[in-house]
């Protein structure tokens, strides 16, 4: 079928689509109603059937893929690969869930999982989702005080914690920072589950609270747990992200919208089929991690290569080497991981065998022209962009080769994914304007299958949050975005990231996109400064490749004239700064607003997703020394 048919069939016949979609996973009882809008702008889907996601994603390959390998975790922090097929996956998971029964987790309790990329955190997951519990998954090394919101907001009957994590060769201790949350915290869960790696042996326990997963999963191997049947809308997880408030939102997940959700995109968007190899780089504490880590794939009856380590580390060719050894049809990453990559010498990526990749994604935040058009003529394959958020679950603008590959434009993810209902509108007026005019992205209700439902124990704050900023209801992403004719989106970065230059109001990513065109520019990010003249300007920051001989003061004045041809004299950048790094979180995304406020010497706000301190000093420094421009 041809992409515009499948999605008109998906817009203006949902009920009759997603039911058709439905019968890609296995229903214990099947939906009674396929939509519910009853109560805009909440809606629910497929009401009535039961399932359960563990079950989709292990029990029901058992039979035909038994022996085919479902998860292979690799970490060249550690050395450690596991090679995992169906079957054993599915003794780990049942292993896993029975130490959860035993300590009296059940159906609807909490479970927060704070583990690195290793398999253990595969079976938490899978556990969780096998007897109804719901899991709630913080990325591994996040700061206690964070970490005791999300436990505080969740109120867990479980936490499972790893001794440690590591980073670069860096032993990175969780259990300090689990008793510093636990300590912090007004929640207090009954107990514990360290899975020790080994990594910490000044690790201290807890008498009575802090208990030993090898010790447990000795005495529960080889149980088998029966599978919870789910309704289709009960809470499947929750996923923390920021809130404007200081508060984490718990994006709620159902259990058979996204079930659905995750069998259609594997297939149509990532076209992965069983058997085959997807390569995620995400972290499961995100939310591409859970979808295309762990529940993607497996619904999906292929296999799922999990990675912690960095991209450059043995040397710049480990995620090739990978893809050469594991046979990856599929790859998913981000621009960011790419443009580290960018830094190193391409011959990386011509070193290994790469014949079996056939695609490369790029999500979680937007990808610039100069870092595409690098990767795809580096690797040879098509490199697709992808538009989505924690909210939706899966891409929600993209392109979709397993159903019908239209031409990759670079700078847009591409068109709506089945079900998204888009439009730009006017921010004043709400008004939905026509191509080539920038406006705020929205969805109109009902969301899709695969979207959040709520937010935890909290539906005001899922209406305010997201369905309150237009007179007209409208899900609004909070992002800038440009359709052309072909109905191809463009995003501009954040609403709350314009820089409104003496009455011109121009988009961060507009001018970053500008000064990455140079040939000696690996990153850039721009922040819009006070400025009394002209209200704000924009200030860049930059780092450059590998081997670049012009000073840095000869390059930004480059980058600086770039940008005057490109976007004209109101976008000149009032400084540039070379920096030798950029402030990240530990996902990858820019600390944008961090580094205004140093401009700005104020405060820098909550630096506990930063990745690596040294970036935060390297711009205190460069604003000490002063501009390179």
């Amino acid at each position: 079928m041809q992409y515009e048919e499948f999605y008109r069939w998906s817009v203006e016949q949902p009920e009759a689509f997603w039911a058709e979609q439905a019968k890609r996973i296995h229903w214990h009882s099947p939906p009674r109603q396929i939509l519910d809008v009853s109560l805009p702008p909440f809606r629910r889907w497929f009401v009535g059937g039961t399932t359960n996601l563990c079950y989709n994603a292990l029990d029901r390959h058992l039979e035909e893929r038994g022996g085919q390998l479902a998860l292979v975790a690799v970490s060249t922090e550690t050395g450690v690969t596991r090679e995992l097929s169906y079957s054993d996956l599915y003794r780990e998971v049942n292993t896993f869930a029975a130490v959860l029964v035993s300590l009296g987790v059940g159906k609807g309790d909490r479970v927060v999982i704070y583990l690195p990329n290793i398999a253990e955190a595969v079976f938490a997951m899978l556990a969780c989702a096998r007897i109804g519990a719901i899991h709630s998954v913080v990325f591994g090394g996040f700061a206690s005080h964070n970490l005791a919101l999300r436990i505080d907001d969740a109120q867990p009957a479980l936490l499972v914690a790893a001794d440690a994590g590591m980073r670069g060769g860096k032993v990175i201790p969780y259990k300090p920072l689990v008793d510093a949350a636990l300590e912090e915290a007004s929640w207090k869960p009954a107990h514990v589950l360290i899975v020790d790696r080994g990594l910490d042996p000044q690790m201290t326990r807890v008498a009575g609270r802090d208990l030993d997963y090898a010790t447990l999963r000795a005495s529960c191997d080889g149980v088998e747990v029966p599978v919870a049947w789910l309704e289709s809308n009960e809470p499947s997880y929750l996923l923390y992200t920021s809130g404007t408030t200081g508060k984490p939102k718990g994006i709620q997940r159902d259990v058979g919208g996204y079930a659905v959700a995750m069998a259609l995109s594997i297939t149509t968007v990532f076209d992965i089929a069983p058997g085959q190899v997807m390569f995620s780089t995400s972290d499961v504490g995100w939310a591409v991690g859970h979808s295309y880590n762990v529940y993607g794939p497996l619904i999906g009856g292929a296999t799922s290569l999990l990675y912690e380590g960095l991209p450059t580390n043995p040397d710049p060719g480990i995620w090739w080497q990978l893809c050469e050894r594991y046979g990856v049809r599929t790859m998913f990453s981000s621009p960011t991981g790419i443009r580290v990559l960018k830094k190193q010498d391409a011959s990386w990526l011509k070193k290994y065998d790469l014949s079996r990749l056939k695609w490369l994604f790029l999500a979680g935040e937007p990808l610039d022209e100069p870092t595409a058009e690098w990767i795809t003529r580096g690797l040879g394959v098509p490199v697709i962009d992808n538009y989505w958020q924690t909210e939706t679950g899966w891409p929600a603008i993209t392109l979709m080769p397993g159903l019908d590959l239209k031409p990759v434009k670079f700078g847009s993810p591409g068109l709506p994914s089945p079900g998204y209902r888009m439009k730009v509108i006017d921010e004043a007026t709400g008004e939905e304007l026509p191509p080539h005019r920038k406006g705020v992205l929205v969805f109109e209700p009902p969301l899709p299958p695969g979207c959040l439902s709520t937010v935890w124990r909290d539906d005001d704050r899922y209406v305010t949050s997201y369905f309150s900023h237009f007179n007209e209801l409208l899900y609004s992403s909070l992002d800038w975005a440009i359709r052309d004719d072909n109905g191809y989106t463009t995003i501009l970065g954040r609403t709350d990231d314009v820089i409104n230059v003496a009455g011109h109001r121009l988009g961060t990513r507009e001018i970053e996109e500008s000064v990455s065109t140079h040939p000696a520019c690996a990153e850039a990010a721009v922040v819009g400064v006070q400025d009394d003249l002209k209200g704000q300007v924009p200030v860049v920051f930059a780092t450059l490749k590998q081997g670049v001989a012009e000073p840095p003061a000869e390059v930004a004045r480059a980058m600086q004239q770039r940008v005057v041809q490109q976007l004209g004299g109101v976008a000149k950048p009032a400084r540039i700064y070379v920096v030798n790094a950029l402030p990240k979180t530990r996902s990858g995304k820019l600390l944008r607003r961090s580094l205004q406020a140093l401009v700005q010497h104020t405060d820098p706000g909550d630096l506990s997703t930063l990745d690596d301190p040294n970036a935060l000093e390297e711009v205190r420094r460069a604003l000490d020394r002063g501009p390179d421009q």
